[in-house]
């Protein structure tokens, strides 16, 4: 079972994690990340705009070659689009396998390949205005190293 959404609102991380793992009560292991807006840093606000079609379509891709690499029994990948404040969820990963190292891997590959290279432009409010952001050389090397 793949659970693939682009979320307009808030979500309850806990919620949707209680239902996965009990959707999948036979895997021998569930693994999640949660990201969300980091408070501090002068940060009031983070804002996420994408091309829907192809935002959606590169999630499941991302997320199908995970599930085929990883061998898993289901995945969800869940992430936010709009404007989110400090402390607020942007993406939810799970990951159920027969065993706990596929679904560790599987929601570190998806996350890494999210966050560099997925269909998503970032901006961040500061007292001094919008500022964009662009992935980091570290967000890179993430991606690098699962080729």
């Amino acid at each position: 079972m793949l659970d693939i959404r682009l979320i307009e609102g808030i979500f309850s991380p806990a919620g949707a994690l209680h239902a996965f793992t009990a959707a999948h009560g036979e895997a021998g292991g569930v693994a999640s990340f949660c990201g969300q807006v980091r408070p501090g840093g002068g940060v009031e606000a983070l804002e996420l705009t994408h091309y829907a079609p192809l935002t959606l379509a590169g999630m499941e891709d991302i997320v199908q070659k995970a599930q085929a690499r990883f061998v898993l029994d289901g995945a969800l990948a869940w992430h936010r689009v709009g404007t989110m404040m400090p402390g607020e969820p942007i993406v939810l990963l799970a990951a159920a396998a027969t065993h706990r190292r596929n679904a560790i891997d599987a929601v570190d590959f998806v996350m890494d390949h999210l966050k560099s290279a997925a269909w998503f432009w970032k901006r961040e409010k500061r007292s001094d205005g919008w500022h964009w952001i662009s992935p980091r050389e570290a967000d890179h090397e993430d991606i690098a190293r699962w080729r």
